[in-house]
């Protein structure tokens, strides 16, 4: 019999279940069973990605974001008691799911309930400082709360310098559990292939910031002279592909799709977010980066790479197409070698 390990990555955008899509194949792989729970949008990315695996929904923090920046922290702390509720209802789900589905391991990909005394579990994250501006105390306190239940913590970057996450990932003042640096993690890989689009918008993140971005983008964009590949980030039941002058959209991409289309892309236009970092990083892409308002951990991403001169940005609301001029004086990503070896991390679950 396979050990069934359990895979759960969080519903923010699609970040979580897109850099979990190389360790579930890592499993596979190495003769595991894998088990994915989620829900939303991450379930369903999922369930396009993979066909002959057991998938569970469990049950939804159904957090709701601000429109404004000077809000957005607020509005979160608000939902604090709703979040608390729901980790606790995530873990009783998961512990009827242990038992149910004989699962013998935990990757829990940022959702706080996704553990069990019983069998190892571990959490991804690379936010071990968890910035919110002067409640970063509070915040990363909150965070620890629920750390310290898992037996390993596994970081998607470098233990050292140079690497991707910054203080975000290092400089931890107290170790609560054992840490592993397993690199970065993407389901991308570089290829050679002639360049067909100018520009390539990626969309992801929780609404309304991501129609909001949308729409900006579509009219900033407008005069451009040149092709622009505008894949929205809407995890939908079909692929749509409309064409609309310079303009080809598509509602989402798979890997496979997305692999090709960011190979061949000139410039990647997108948000800050982790899992975006990393792939683009791997591939050796230059990019501008739009941040969500008020998410503090994309700010200071996208704040980090600026002032290294790697990766040029600027808040939504300064965004315009005369922005773009600044790229050519940003190296851009130089292209990395994502190794991570599973054969050690998955020892783990073989004791």
């Amino acid at each position: 019999m396979k050990k069934r390990i359990l895979v759960a990555p969080l519903n923010w955008g699609i970040g979580h279940a897109t850099r979990c899509i190389p360790i579930i194949n890592a499993l596979i792989e190495q003769n595991f069973e894998p088990v994915i729970a989620s829900d939303g949008a991450a379930l369903a990315l999922l369930k396009k990605e993979f066909k002959q695996v057991i998938f569970i929904e469990l049950p939804a923090y159904n957090v709701t974001y601000s429109k404004s920046k000077s809000s957005f922290k607020w509005r979160l702390f608000r939902q604090l008691p709703k979040i608390k509720k729901a980790i606790l209802k995530e873990h009783l789900a998961i512990k009827k799911i242990v038992h149910d589905y004989a699962i013998e391991g935990i990757i829990s990909d940022n959702r706080m309930g996704v553990y069990c005394s019983k069998i190892p579990s571990v959490f991804i994250t690379h936010q071990l400082n968890v910035l919110s501006g002067m409640t970063t105390k509070l915040s990363t306190s909150l965070h620890d709360y629920y750390l310290k239940k898992f037996d390993e913590c596994w970081v998607p970057d470098f233990e050292n310098t140079p690497n991707l996450s910054g203080k975000l990932g290092h400089d931890f003042t107290t170790k609560l559990l054992p840490i592993k640096y397993i690199g970065a993690l993407s389901r991308l890989e570089k290829t050679l292939i002639p360049s067909k689009f100018d520009i390539m918008v990626l969309l992801s993140g929780p609404e309304p910031q991501r129609g909001l971005l949308e729409q900006k983008l579509f009219k900033e964009l407008a005069d451009y002279n040149g092709n622009i590949l505008f894949i929205k980030g809407k995890i939908e039941g079909e692929q749509r592909i409309e064409t609309k002058q310079q303009f080809t959209i598509y509602n989402f991409m798979t890997s496979a799709d997305l692999q090709t289309a960011l190979n061949s892309c000139d410039l990647v236009i997108s948000r800050s977010g982790y899992t975006t970092v990393m792939d683009l990083a791997k591939l050796g892409k230059k990019a501008f980066f739009i941040p969500t308002p008020g998410q503090f951990e994309q700010e200071y991403i996208a704040q980090n790479l600026n002032k290294q001169g790697i990766i040029p940005s600027c808040n939504q609301k300064e965004f315009s197409l005369k922005q773009l001029d600044r790229v050519k004086d940003f190296t851009g990503f130089d292209a990395l070698d994502c190794k991570t070896n599973f054969s050690d991390l998955f020892k783990l679950f073989l004791a």
